[in-house]
């Protein structure tokens, strides 16, 4: 057979846990459910979990679920509270991992996602490492192998996250076709696709300045568009149709594939992961495609062609990356009269805040570590496994030297300072209207959290600092004001808090 189908689900929800509880609070918004990872996962993860029922000549008909026939990502702050608030979705999500190597040849379904879906070009160098370092040590911990790909939050690429990517061994990601620059068959003339045009039935490998090099898949751009946008409420009739219509009158092996919001099965539309699971079987009962995943397909008919990226763009923004650092027009359209002239602030005031948190942790680290940017890597697996031999054994390997109780808190106050600093950057703190919204309002408690976590000498010019920077982000709701005005009324008093401060 030369035609392969794969649908591809980006997972993923923000992180929504209060940072000093650790307990995701009532979000009115998600009524009738107490919040929104609650409510998206009874209307979505859960569904695609477990068999669906389809009415096929007038008797209903029992369907495989969706996870092991499909390619998907799940974000790991995601993953981690199915695993304390939904263990039966998340134990299904590993099992279906299992059963798509059975189906796909050794390689499963699941890939990996940078950890705290932070917009990886928009990071320092720093950033961008542990992102995708925790990305891959999480994927590693819970599925039980390593990661053949890796989901960028947003699409969001430029070359300097691909070489990261290829230094930890991914051998793929996947892009929007708008991402594409030139292509060529190996060694002939390039190709201008500017715009779209790249065909998106072969997968593409990109050569690198380091030498390495990392394989892309350019999904279908109107397919996936349609779908996400509501071709599936037609039902799995038509979505087979739409996807059988991806195919060429042409030789040789080609992958049909589109990419889209996972949520998009069942949340975003009621009997998504039906019309989705009735669309697999039809296909793969017609014998016109063979179901498969990147890793398979890219395994069974390696790139033959190369591409070159069109730097700094992601999937949700025409304007680059503008929807998380400008007032470039991309919003949701909720409020047309509003503006983000916020963003550009906003960013500018996290940077300054990291930046201050890293020469604090840069002295004060570098006094208990040998390498506090080695130990920041290595504690991902106190957070894996928050056994205190597990923080322990990292204290053995990156402490300069045997510490006691005091300095034992510190080093942990510290790497959470370093863990919440990421947390702030959290993509959808900039992807919706305004800065009152849940999602910023979210960010700003992590930033407030890390403020917190600082070494007392140094917090109060830290924060000073950063309460005047965020001053010139402006709300679009003048009871709002601006963001100093959301973080001061958001973070709680202290004695609101439950976690440590001192």
């Amino acid at each position: 057979m030369t035609r392969f189908l794969c649908v591809h689900g980006h997972f993923y929800q923000p992180p929504r846990e209060n940072p000093w509880t650790g307990e995701v609070g009532i979000e009115a918004s998600a009524a009738p459910y107490p919040n929104w990872n609650e409510r998206i996962t009874a209307e979505c993860y859960r569904p695609n979990a477990r068999p669906v029922t389809v009415e096929r000549d007038g008797a209903p008909r029992e369907l495989p679920p969706n996870y092991s026939r499909m390619s998907f990502n799940f974000g790991s702050t995601l993953l981690s509270w199915l695993d304390s608030h939904a263990p039966d979705v998340s134990a299904a999500i590993l099992r279906a991992d299992v059963e798509s190597r059975e189906r796909f040849s050794g390689h499963g379904s699941a890939i990996a996602q940078a950890y705290h879906h932070v917009i990886l070009p928009l990071a320092n160098a720093r950033d961008r490492r542990t992102q995708v370092w925790w990305g891959i040590r999480d994927f590693e911990h819970r599925f039980g192998r390593s990661p053949e790909g890796m989901w960028l939050p947003e699409t969001a690429v430029n070359l300097e996250t691909l070489e990261v990517l290829a230094a930890f061994g991914i051998r793929f990601t996947i892009l929007a076709p708008q991402q594409a620059a030139r292509v060529r068959p190996a060694g002939a003339e390039w190709r201008n696709v500017a715009g779209g045009g790249v065909d998106p039935r072969r997968p593409y490998r990109v050569r690198l300045l380091s030498g390495s090099a990392i394989d892309l898949f350019f999904y279908d751009g109107s397919a996936s568009h349609a779908i996400a946008f509501g071709a599936l409420s037609s039902g799995g009739e038509a979505l087979a149709h739409r996807l059988a219509g991806l195919a060429a009158d042409a030789p040789g092996p080609q992958l049909l594939h589109v990419a889209t919001d996972g949520e998009t099965y069942g949340h975003h539309h009621r009997g998504g992961e039906a019309a989705l699971a009735e669309a697999f079987s039809l296909l793969e009962a017609s014998g016109f495609a063979r179901l498969t995943n990147y890793g398979e397909f890219l395994a069974l008919h390696p790139s033959e062609w190369e591409a070159e990226i069109v730097e700094n763009t992601a999937w949700s923004c025409a304007h680059g990356l503008g929807r998380w650092r400008d007032d470039c027009t991309c919003r949701t359209g909720l409020k047309p009269d509003w503006v983000q002239v916020w963003r550009g602030p906003l960013r500018l005031a996290l940077d300054g805040l990291r930046d201050s948190l890293a020469d604090v942790f840069d002295r004060e680290g570098g006094a208990l570590f040998a390498d506090p940017w080695a130990a920041r890597d290595a504690y991902i697996e106190a957070i894996l496994d928050p056994a205190p031999e597990v923080f322990a054994d990292l204290l053995r390997r990156h402490a300069r030297a045997p510490l006691g109780p005091a300095e034992i808190d510190t080093a942990r106050r510290l790497l959470e300072m370093q863990r919440h600093a990421m947390l702030m950057y959290t993509s959808c703190g900039w992807f919706f209207d305004d800065p009152s919204g849940l999602e910023t309002t979210q960010i700003l408690r992590y930033a407030a959290r890390a403020v917190e976590l600082a070494p007392p000498a140094a917090r109060g010019s830290i924060e000073r600092e950063f309460l005047r920077s965020l001053e010139l982000a402006p709300s679009n709701d003048p009871a709002a004001g601006d963001a100093r005005r959301i973080y001061e009324g958001n973070i709680g008093a202290p004695a609101e808090r439950v976690a440590p401060v001192d």
